[in-house]
C-alpha cells in the first residue's frame, strides 16, 4: 500500500503541473498564432484530462482489496490508460485536421520570438516530471503513472520540435514550416496514443508479461532450494502495484506438513526479496514421483529411486508446462 500512496502523490503532482503548462502554452498561442503551438496545446487539454482520470484511477487503485474484489483495484489503472490513450489519439487527428487546412491557408502569425521562450520552459519542465514520474512507476509498477510520465515527456518532445520549428519560421520565414510540423506531431501523438492503448488492453485480457515472468524465473533460478524439486504451472499476473503469482511446487514426498510449508515460505519470501510486499501467491505443492529423482539435487535422499543425472533449468518454455517435468 506504501507504493500506492506514493503513486497517488506523484499523480496529483503530475496533474497540477499539467494544468499550469496548458495555461502557459496557450499564453503562448494568443501571443503567436501559430498552430503547432495550438496543437501543442491542445495535447496540453489531452494531459490534464488524462493526470485528473489518472490520479481517480490510482485513487481506486490504492484501495485494499475487498469481498467484492479479492484481487484489489488495480485493474483500474489499465481502464485509465486505455482512455488517456483514446483521449491523445483524438487530439492527435484533430491536429492532424487543422493542420491540413492551415496548410493550404496559412495564418498570420506574430509574437514568435517571445512564443519559443515560453515553449522551452515547459518542454524542460515537462522533460524533468515525465523522466521523474516514469522512474517512478516502472519501479512501483504502475501502468497509470508510467503513462502519465510517458504523456509528459512525449509533450516535451513536441514542444521542443514546435519551439524548432517556430525557430525556423523566424530564421527563414517560411510560414508553411509550422503546419508541416504540426501534422508530423499529430501523426507522432496518434502512434503514442496506440501504444498507450495497446499496453493497456494487453493487462485488462491479463496477457502474459514475459519481461516480468523472466524476472521472477532468473530470481527463482539464482537462489534455488533443492527440496524445490521442480516448478510448473507457473502464472504471474499484474494488477496495479500488486502482483499475483500462482504455481505448482514439487517437494519430496516424504516430507511432513510443516517441512512443506516452510519450503513454500523460503519459495515466496525469496521473491518478496526481490518484488516487495505486494505480492500474492497461490501455490500449490506437489509430491515427486519416481520419474522426478533424475532432476532432483537432494544429495542425501533416502527413497530415491533412480541417480540424479541433470539438474532442470527452469525458463519461461518449462515452467508454463501444467505437468512435471522429467528427463526424456
Amino acid at each position: 500500500m506504501q507504493k500506492s500512496k506514493q503513486n497517488l502523490k506523484i499523480q496529483f503532482f503530475v496533474t497540477s503541473l499539467s494544468i499550469i503548462l496548458f495555461v502557459l502554452k496557450f499564453i503562448a498561442y494568443f501571443m503567436t498564432h501559430s498552430l503547432s503551438v495550438l496543437s501543442d496545446a491542445l495535447e496540453s487539454i489531452v494531459n490534464v484530462l488524462a493526470g485528473l482520470i489518472g490520479l481517480y484511477s490510482l485513487y481506486i487503485a490504492s484501495k485494499p482489496k475487498d469481498k467484492d474484489h479479492p484481487y484489489g483495484h488495480g485493474k483500474a489503472e489499465f481502464i485509465s490508460a486505455a482512455f488517456e490513450g483514446s483521449l491523445i489519439i483524438t487530439a492527435g487527428f484533430i491536429i492532424l485536421y487543422e493542420s491540413i487546412i492551415t496548410f493550404f491557408e496559412p495564418s498570420t502569425l506574430h509574437g514568435l520570438d517571445n512564443g519559443i521562450w515560453i515553449l522551452l520552459s515547459t518542454a524542460v519542465l515537462n522533460m524533468a516530471a515525465g523522466l521523474g514520474a516514469k522512474a517512478i512507476g516502472k519501479k512501483n509498477k504502475s501502468l497509470a503513472l508510467s503513462s502519465s510520465g510517458q504523456h509528459l515527456l512525449i509533450d516535451s518532445y513536441t514542444t521542443f520540435a514546435v519551439a524548432i520549428g517556430i525557430g525556423l519560421v523566424i530564421y527563414t520565414g517560411y510560414k508553411m514550416i509550422d503546419a508541416i510540423i504540426a501534422i508530423g506531431m499529430g501523426l507522432w501523438i496518434i502512434y503514442n496514443g496506440y501504444k498507450i492503448i495497446r499496453e493497456s488492453l494487453a493487462g485488462i485480457m491479463d496477457e502474459a508479461d514475459l519481461a516480468l515472468l523472466e524476472e521472477v524465473i532468473a530470481e527463482i533460478n539464482l537462489s534455488r532450494n533443492e527440496k524445490w524439486i521442480d516448478l510448473h504451472n507457473l502464472r504471474v499476473i499484474k494488477y496495479g502495484a500488486l502482483m499475483h503469482i500462482d504455481c505448482h511446487l514439487t517437494v519430496p514426498w516424504y516430507i511432513n506438513v510443516n517441512e512443506a510449508h516452510s519450503a513454500v515460505d523460503d519459495f515466496t519470501g525469496l521473491i518478496k526479496n526481490k518484488f516487495g510486499d505486494s505480492v500474492e501467491f497461490f501455490v500449490h505443492t506437489d509430491g515427486c514421483m519416481p520419474f522426478s529423482c533424475p532432476i532432483c539435487t537432494i544429495e542425501a535422499c533416502e527413497k530415491r529411486k533412480s541417480p540424479f543425472e541433470k539438474k532442470l533449468n527452469w525458463n519461461v518454455e518449462n515452467v508454463l508446462s501444467d505437468s512435471k517435468h522429467q528427463l526424456a
